[in-house]
């Protein structure tokens, strides 16, 4: 008796432990897609909202941090070019429409109403991102836009069914099927329910994306120079920054660091004797450029190019050249002189 009871014990906790690891399995599976459905909601709606708060957004042609600013600079290169041509004839109207739509992408996914609709809203605004703002992007695993699209997938395949307005509704389905309501009434009422739903969030969403156009943007919309300062400050007694000429061939560079800013500048030698700086900091949002390489200046971030001899833009989205400073050249050095305006 004794051997069997032990017998059933071991047995019983063994089965008891399996149990649990199939509930913990099974727990993890049901909720797994919770994380990158927080993520995606949060971001799109911070994305709204931060657009919608910016006075450069909405601002006109003359500022390069505008929505037609940057829709002008990425049509050349972009293969869907022919798509923007409406777009740069409303920009006010696209650019809200990008805005509210993010908006309403974000708080449908983070409720869970009608979550694979969502779902293709988002992979919608990410697509087009991917095909013009992200296109030059190289290589491709640096841009973002395409890695938001693929990280809508799973999501507009699996909708939304936990901890969500969806899921509530089709739980009440469920319940309505087993009072033995018709199969009509069961559907017509989870869209009535499902479309007052979205009617209330759409209204709230609208109503918070109106009051930060109106109360939470800059008051000012001047050109950003933060990306591209049109003058240094002012820099700190010490020597220039140096290197030896002999470091900068002609089509190459060295890199030095500007004094007042801390930011890295290239010296470069476009032809023989003539040497000028060129920052790193992109005009675009501000990211590191690349050393110039086949006589230009790559961002990784956006797929901005600047030409590698002044500066100038060569490919958007970036619509202002890099800063660039003088370089004068001393025996065998280099001399990294002041910011040019």
């Amino acid at each position: 008796m004794s051997e069997a009871g032990n017998s059933v014990a071991v047995g019983g906790g063994a089965a008891g432990r399996a149990d649990r690891a199939a509930q913990r399995r099974a727990f993890a599976t049901r909720f797994a897609m919770l994380p990158l459905r927080l993520f995606l909601g949060v971001t799109f709606v911070y994305a709204a909202l931060d657009k919608l708060s910016d006075a450069h957004y909405l601002a006109g042609a003359g500022d390069p941090a505008s929505f037609v600013s940057q829709t002008q600079a990425v049509r050349a290169a972009s293969p869907v070019s022919f798509l923007l041509g409406p777009a740069l004839d409303a920009p006010t109207l696209f650019a809200l429409l990008v805005a509210f739509g993010e908006l309403a992408v974000g708080l449908g996914t983070l409720l869970g109403l009608w979550g694979r609709v969502a779902a293709l809203g988002g992979a919608a605004i990410s697509l087009s991102l991917w095909l013009t703002v992200s296109w030059n992007v190289s290589p491709y695993y640096l841009g973002n836009d395409l890695v938001y699209l693929l990280a809508w997938t799973p999501l507009l395949l699996a909708g939304t069914p936990e901890l969500s307005v969806d899921g509530y509704l089709a739980r009440r389905a469920g319940r309505d099927r087993e009072r033995g309501l018709g199969e009509e009434h069961v559907r017509r009422r989870a869209l009535m329910d499902g479309g007052i739903a979205a009617v209330a969030i759409g209204g709230a969403g609208l109503l918070t994306g109106s009051l930060t156009r109106t109360f939470g943007r800059d008051k000012a919309a001047a050109p950003k120079q933060s990306a591209a300062p049109v003058a240094a400050p002012s820099a700190p007694p010490g020597p220039a920054p140096s290197v030896a000429a002999a470091s900068v061939p002609v089509g190459g560079s060295a890199q030095v660091k500007d004094p007042a800013t801390g930011d890295a500048v290239y010296i470069v030698q476009p032809k023989a004797g003539q040497y000028c700086g060129l920052s790193s900091v992109c005009t675009h949002s501000g990211c590191a450029v690349d050393a110039p390489k086949n006589g230009q200046l790559y961002c990784p971030c956006h797929g901005s190019r600047f030409d590698a001899a002044t500066g100038a833009v060569v490919n958007g989205p970036a619509t202002k050249p890099l800063a660039k400073y003088t370089v004068t050249k001393s025996g065998d050095k280099l001399n990294l002189g002041p910011q040019q305006s």
